[in-house]
């Protein structure tokens, strides 16, 4: 499948002498891929995920876009990007109450036009449903959704990093091991369909789902599948070890891990 470009790529790879000095790294072992600059609206990891999406959607004659997430979802605020650049409709579903005054990405959603709708506090599975029942609504009113789910995180989507994989390891070819967070495990399955071993890539658990152990290596064997390529050795490496009270809940160590990464690479990190 050829993508559609919407992303700045490749993404700028620097390396990040002071914080490897604090964290006890040789110089120039530490290194970051600065996905935050790939553009649409801010940047985000999730652009090179709707390059294949989008493309995807448009192949299928869809009009509308569909996804969601959290209230604060960087995928929901890109696929509102994203559509207005192809000139297409879109629908997000956010497992929020509705806010009286927006706030960072909402203000982005409001300000793309996206047709938000407020589904209330729901977990995970709950909010896939929502997704699914809005494009079913849609499909009745005579429109043509495409459902992305949580994350942009199907097969079609984790394409984009295994291209961004092979990214990486064109500019970094003895690379040990990628450092990512996992929310929907999308981002890691692709990586380790680049990679071509699960050992070479360690998914840190932010806790939006529960199931990473079992769907990141599933959807690597989807995605290896769809790109024509092995599926990675070994077994899935996920860090459950950070997530705290729950998704988007703040830790001591997060924060310090903000601060660090802020005052010594000048580096902006999210929660």
């Amino acid at each position: 499948m050829e993508p559609i470009r919407l992303a700045h790529l490749p993404t700028p790879l620097e390396p990040m002498h002071r914080l490897g000095a604090h964290l006890g790294f040789e110089e120039g072992a530490l290194l970051v891929k600065r996905d935050d600059c790939t553009g649409l609206a801010a940047g985000g990891n999730k652009a090179r995920k709707l390059e294949y999406l989008c493309a995807d959607a448009l192949a299928q004659g869809c009009d509308t876009l569909v996804t969601g997430g959290g209230r604060q979802s960087n995928h929901v605020r890109m696929t509102a990007a994203a559509a207005n650049k192809l000139g297409l409709a879109c629908t997000i579903v956010l497992s929020s109450e509705p806010v009286e005054v927006p706030t960072g990405n909402v203000v982005l959603d409001v300000l793309m036009g996206a047709d938000i709708v407020w589904a209330g506090r729901l977990d995970y599975a709950a909010t896939e449903a929502a997704i699914t029942a809005a494009c079913e609504r849609l499909s009745a009113e005579g429109r043509r959704p495409y459902g992305m789910p949580i994350g942009g995180a199907s097969p079609v989507g984790a394409l984009g990093y295994v291209s961004g994989g092979d990214e990486l390891l064109g500019e970094v070819p003895d690379l040990d091991v990628v450092v990512v967070a996992d929310g929907s495990g999308g981002t890691h399955a692709g990586l380790s369909v680049a990679m071509g071993d699960h050992a070479k890539v360690l998914g840190v658990d932010v806790g939006a789902r529960s199931d990473l152990d079992e769907v990141v290596p599933a959807k690597a064997d989807q995605v290896a599948e769809l790109a024509g390529r092995t599926p990675p050795t070994g077994l899935c490496v996920v860090d459950h070890d950070r997530v705290g009270g729950g998704y988007a809940v703040a830790t001591d160590a997060g924060r310090e891990a903000l601060a660090l990464a802020a005052r010594l690479e000048g580096l902006v990190l999210a929660p």
